[in-house]
């Protein structure tokens, strides 16, 4: 008997009612200011989360003890950025509202906008917690407010002062770094301060939004916009599984991987594995 065949991420093949996680993809990148091809990020991650393993031996915890549904890649308009983010908050409310936790796979990071629309509905205290190169605090990008390089603005709208906490910026104009230090938390190039913030926000809701190109771009070159004097991907792994594992996520991301320009795969490979420990760690509290 043959049956239909579904890629998924790797060992998230529970059923909608049974999951405690639910991924779903974005595959959008109609606003990146470089070098597109972040569309065909979560699609990749998918792929490719063949050559790892279930199992982490840094947290000694395996994929396949828990219920994770992977929903698949939401189909969006490429060409309307307000139609695309409808469609990705329609679907993070979807998993909301029946209780569980939605994880998405990006895509360029204008994509989280979507996604914390229905985080903030549902937790209107919430607090984010940004891993990026980038500030992503421009009032505009040649004259667009949708735009990848002003999603953190967009989110601050809602979220207002003193509940955006942001790590490893190293880029970003004067301005915005001038208006982030009136209005969000920034910490610039690194991970210091991050644990102090966990013990002070305690249990208070968090959307965690991971930009890979945090990463430094000789570990991790396929992003659309690579910016030297990133962290190391072992930084990286011990950061998102210490927020994953202490805070109280309640919505995340993972974003801006572009395959394609990283012919031999350590990229995507390295998106993988950082998708799988920011599950297990979710998971496994």
């Amino acid at each position: 008997m043959l049956n239909m065949n579904n890629e998924t991420f790797l060992a998230c093949e529970a059923e909608f009612d049974e999951a405690q996680v639910v991924l779903y993809g974005a595959p959008f990148d109609s606003t990146t200011s470089f070098r597109p091809g972040s569309r065909f990020g979560s699609g990749a991650i998918r792929h490719e989360s063949y050559g790892l393993e279930s199992y982490s031996p840094y947290q000694d915890k395996d994929l396949t003890d828990y219920a994770v549904m992977d929903s698949g890649d939401i189909e969006l308009p490429m060409g309307d950025s307000a139609a695309a983010l409808d469609a990705i908050t329609r679907r993070a409310e979807t998993i909301l509202e029946a209780g569980k936790l939605p994880f998405l796979l990006g895509g360029e990071h204008l994509v989280t906008l979507g996604a914390f629309r229905a985080v903030h509905k549902q937790y209107p205290q919430v607090h984010i917690i940004h891993f990026d190169a980038h500030a992503d605090l421009r009032q505009d990008y040649l004259g667009v407010q949708l735009s990848h390089a002003c999603v953190l603005r967009r989110c601050w709208e809602l979220a207002g002062d003193g509940r955006i906490h942001q790590f490893g910026i190293r880029s970003g104009d004067r301005e915005e770094f001038a208006w982030g230090s009136r209005h969000v938390d920034t910490h610039k190039f690194d991970f210091e301060g991050l644990e102090a913030l966990l013990e002070t926000l305690g249990d208070t809701p968090v959307y965690f939004t991971v930009d890979l190109d945090v990463m430094d771009p000789s570990v991790f070159p396929g992003t659309g916009t690579p910016e030297p004097g990133g962290v190391s991907f072992d930084a990286l792994r011990r950061a998102v599984t210490l927020v994953c594992s202490k805070a109280n996520v309640v919505g995340c991301d993972a974003n801006e991987l572009s395959p394609h320009y990283d012919q031999s795969g350590v990229s995507t490979a390295a998106a993988c594995k950082v998708v799988r420990e920011m599950l297990l760690a979710l998971l496994g509290k």
